[in-house]
């Protein structure tokens, strides 16, 4: 973008200088005259690219201000999704944990209860 609008100045003033060129050639004015025309037009063209240059400066500062400003937003999102992750995944792990615990003592009281069953059913008078 800088440097089409670069180009745009260059053209603008090589455009102004073949202007007033072509005008001095054919001025039916006095050399004064001619000059103090010549002044006045160059003034007005260095004016004009100013005001072009600044234009194109304040477009270009807006536009990196949008830029850092949606990479400022998406850095702050990304960074709140991965915080949301890691909080489920350590919810998601204590359940697991938990299940597993909770699994772990079933079995084992499965597991007490089938031996004192054997072993009142080993004490038992046969009959």
């Amino acid at each position: 973008m800088i440097e089409r609008n670069n180009d745009f100045i260059t053209g603008l003033l090589i455009g102004g200088l073949a202007g007033v060129l072509i005008g001095i050639l054919y001025a039916p004015k006095s050399g004064r005259e001619t000059r103090d025309d010549i002044g006045k037009k160059t003034e007005e063209l260095m004016a004009k690219a100013k005001d072009e240059y600044d234009q194109a400066m304040e477009k270009s500062r807006k536009a990196y201000e949008t830029a850092v400003k949606a990479i400022t937003d998406v850095r702050r999102k990304a960074e709140e999704k991965a915080e949301e992750v890691e909080k489920t995944a350590a919810e998601l792990k204590e359940r697991g944990k938990e299940t597993l615990q909770e699994g772990a003592g079933r079995v084992k009281r499965a597991v007490d209860a089938g031996l004192e069953a054997y072993r009142q059913e080993k004490e038992a008078p046969a009959e």
